[in-house]
């Protein structure tokens, strides 16, 4: 996978968990790596909320590897989804998407429309019904 690198056009909001730019309608987040927490995801809902102005938005997110968060973040990080997007595209290195798709939606199918995807540009064109 080609390592990506935010736009220089546009504003950058650095957030703890990942920094997120928007294009075109479609909010796209370069993850980073910190283990995902109540406090931290609490956080990261409350930037993306002031990015959107409040506005559900497809969220494009490449994903990076960070340590399994323990059940309780997993299961506020599901509630908190339908809140912030109307679908999430998850570009990765194959196999990463998946498995982390496996161990947060075990018991249960995603809250919102959720898909993996190796090419960034598929991921784009399939976010597009969800605008």
């Amino acid at each position: 996978m080609k390592i990506i690198t935010p736009p220089t056009d546009r504003e950058i909001f650095k957030g703890e968990i990942a920094d997120y730019w928007l294009d075109d309608g479609v909010l796209v987040s370069l993850s980073k790596s910190p283990k995902r927490t109540v406090e931290n995801i609490t956080g990261n809902v409350a930037l993306v909320k002031s990015i959107t102005n409040n506005k559900k938005v497809p969220l494009l997110i490449y994903l990076s590897n960070s340590p399994i968060p323990d059940k309780e973040t997993q299961k506020f990080a599901s509630q908190q989804l339908p809140q912030i997007y109307t679908a999430m595209a998850m570009v990765s290195k194959p196999g990463l998407a998946s498995f982390i798709m496996t161990i947060l939606f075990k018991f249960k199918a995603p809250p919102i429309p959720m898909k993996n995807f190796t090419d960034d540009k598929e991921a784009k064109q399939w976010l597009k019904q969800f605008l």
